[in-house]
């Protein structure tokens, strides 16, 4: 130790009456300059080394002593290539240890002065610049940066960066990923190669605005189109961009931007826009009426048919009370009624309106309706509106009423005869001619009514042909007909009735009818019925009529065994 500081000493010496004018101009560098020797020991250092880095002229240091153990292995390797000559200058960024102990970031540019003083000695002139806060607003910048790279990348959000002199692109590691590219990939910037991976329907609408986008349009929002992934699939992407450099003459020049993937929620929209297109259709081609309101009670929709019930168009109704365009009367007092949607919305129940109601038109055309008027429910069943919906009974009604008031009664049981039910089928295969309606004919014969007829009597037949004719009376709806057309044979028209409802509703009399215990003179007597069920439609299933049909149906009931109904369609 103690040759080496002699050593140092002397290389001082001989350094002093060389370096005496250099060391007085060095002293007042804004820099810190360090000489050392090629053993890396200090030879000298100014004062702006010694207040940048806290050491005393009179330390013994090294060179390599002054680097931080993280910079250490490459900062030592640069000095060791200066000392074996490999290299005459190095510049670098090291941390420097301060005297303090802490570590200072500082700027490192090193020459090796070769044989230029006496006796030919080698030094290492050290440069040393403090670039602190250079790092610490680096730090900041990247940090920054990072920030906003993962809000970016969280949000699914990619970058890219046109450069309209070049017609080149940037694009960031996210816009690589939502097409399917590796992250580390390079990716062609020329905007033709971006144009070829757009889907075709889309590449018209993309040439017409990119422009707009590239000049910041300011009424252009954003492009959305589908672009090609690696996959071969597509990918939705919605594109948002504005210019950020202009040219002296206020052109752009440079535009940056975001593009989203949006496929989910443009596969989700394109659902709800073919839901809405069927459902359209459907209320377009459904006969009965229907009118949504909001929580006010104020028209959002109509269908054509509500449109031809109300005498009111859609366009005039939209935003009006749904009480002036629904103008609703009682059918015996001709007073006005509240209206159902009132009603349901103060509610929130499902009101029905069935009987005597009258629906007059702007004209003054009366119609007969059937109306329900429902809540409509968000997700979290808050109340957002209601749906009335609502038919044209005129015709059905006008039909009970002439049957009630009509002579043409079954004296016995009080229930249309023949030639009333006749009429009433008549009317009801001319309706369903549209195609609009479908009703059902039932054929009801009794079993075992002639031992009662003939054991107990006419009386006792007359007797039980009324409680029968009561018991199918009491199974229909009220403005089904019911009719006796023959000895112990009975009839019923179901209006508007698909075939299923008219099977049960013949299940539902057969048994009914066979649960029946007749008493007459002390006696017991249990009767059946077997039915027979078809459909008027537009078009007869058969050449038989529809009441060959019932009928035939009725004897294939009772040759499988009685006491049950039988479609047409299964005979």
């Amino acid at each position: 130790m103690a040759t080496d500081s002699k050593s140092s000493a002397q290389t001082k010496k001989s350094f002093a009456p060389t370096g005496a004018l250099l060391a007085r101009i060095v002293d007042c560098a804004a820099v810190g300059m360090v000489v050392c020797d090629l053993a890396g020991r200090l030879v000298y250092a100014n004062d702006a080394f010694q207040n940048m880095l806290g050491y005393g002229a009179d330390q013994d240091l090294t060179i390599l002593d002054l680097v931080h153990a993280d910079d250490e292995s490459a900062g030592s390797q640069q000095v060791q290539r200066l000392m074996r000559g490999e290299i005459d200058t190095y510049r670098g960024e090291h941390r420097l240890r301060h005297a303090d102990g802490d570590a200072r970031w500082m700027g490192v540019a090193v020459s090796a002065l070769r044989g230029a003083l006496p006796a030919d000695t080698d030094f290492l002139i050290i440069q040393i610049t403090s670039i602190e806060l250079q790092k610490k607003a680096e730090e900041a910048q990247a940090y920054s940066e990072s920030r906003w790279n993962f809000a970016l990348e969280s949000a699914g959000q990619g970058v890219w960066d046109h450069d309209i002199r070049t017609d080149t692109m940037f694009y960031s590691r996210m816009w690589r990923i939502m097409r399917g590219i590796p992250p580390d990939e390079e990716v062609d910037g020329d905007q033709q190669k971006w144009l070829e991976r757009l889907h075709p329907d889309d590449l018209q609408h993309v040439l017409d605005n990119v422009k707009r986008q590239d000049e910041g349009d300011e009424s252009f929002d954003a492009l959305e189109y589908r672009e090609r992934k690696r996959d071969g699939s597509y990918v939705w992407i919605l594109s948002r961009g504005k210019p950020v450099e202009w040219d002296a003459q206020g052109n752009a020049v440079r535009t940056l931007g975001t593009d989203t993937d949006v496929t989910r929620l443009k596969t989700i929209e394109l659902e709800l826009a073919a839901e809405k297109e069927r459902l359209r259709v459907t209320l377009e081609a459904i006969a009965d009426g229907m009118i949504s309101t909001d929580t006010n009670g104020d028209v959002v929709f109509m269908n054509p048919a509500a449109e031809l019930l109300t005498g009111h168009k859609s366009a005039d109704a939209l935003g009006r009370p749904v009480r002036d365009i629904f103008a609703l009367f009682a059918g015996e007092s001709g007073q006005r009624q509240c209206c159902p949607v009132t009603q349901c919305l103060a509610s929130n129940t499902v009101t029905h309106l069935d009987d005597d109601m009258i629906l007059i038109g702007p004209t003054g055309i009366e119609r007969e309706i059937r109306c329900t008027a429902s809540p409509v429910r968000t997700q979290g069943q808050k109340l957002a509106g209601a749906v009335l919906v609502f038919q044209d009974v005129t015709q059905s009604r006008t039909l009970q009423r002439e049957l009630a008031h009509s002579a043409n009664h079954d004296d016995l049981t009080g229930l249309p005869n023949r030639a009333a039910f006749d009429r009433a089928l008549n009317s009801a295969i001319m309706s369903a001619a549209d195609g609009q309606h479908h009703h059902c004919l039932l054929y009801i014969d009794l079993d075992r009514f002639k031992p009662v007829n003939d054991n107990a009597g006419h009386a006792a037949g007359d007797a039980l042909l009324q409680q029968v004719a009561r018991t199918i009376r009491g199974s229909c709806r009220s403005h089904d007909m019911a009719a006796r057309i023959g000895g112990d044979e009975f009839a019923l028209l179901l209006l508007d009735c698909p075939v299923a409802a008219g099977k049960a509703m013949a299940d539902k009399i057969v048994h009914a009818i066979g649960s029946l215990l007749f008493d007459w003179a002390g006696r017991s007597y249990r009767v059946g019925a077997s039915a027979g069920v078809t459909t008027i439609s537009a078009t007869p299933s058969s050449p038989l009529g529809y009441m060959g049909e019932a009928d035939t149906a009725c004897y294939a009931a009772k040759a499988r065994g009685r006491g049950m109904a039988v479609l047409f369609a299964d005979v």
